[in-house]
């Protein structure tokens, strides 16, 4: 999702909030896919089915857990992660321009500016 966001925000010249929302609407059926079939393949370990299941059940309660809290964080937390990365970034860009970078010569006045003697 966030590959597909950069590459969108450079080709398109796009905000990071357009981007992300672009990459979200393209990802969001392959990485629902790919969860649901690993939550299906194990959704019978979690349940207990078969002999010796009792000792089982605790491993495939925490997997499909574990896959619940990822799809969350995926599809939830990460575009809001990458807009606020990016605002971040831009701001660092801001301060770098205004502190001046090592090897940057910082911006003079304009010569109408300086008082004439």
């Amino acid at each position: 999702m966030v590959d597909f966001a950069v590459a969108y925000q450079h080709d398109h010249h796009e905000t990071a909030a357009e981007a992300i929302y672009q990459g979200c609407l393209v990802r969001f059926r392959p990485i629902m896919m790919t969860t649901m079939a690993a939550l299906m393949g194990t959704l019978p370990i979690a349940i207990g089915f078969g002999a010796g299941a009792d000792s089982r059940r605790p491993l495939g309660l925490v997997v499909v857990g574990g896959l619940i809290f990822s799809q969350l964080v995926t599809l939830y937390l990460t575009p809001v992660f990458y807009t606020y990365m990016d605002a971040f970034q831009d701001w660092l860009g801001g301060m770098r321009v205004f502190l001046g970078a090592p090897g940057e010569h910082r911006l003079e006045e304009p010569a109408d500016v300086v008082a004439a003697d």
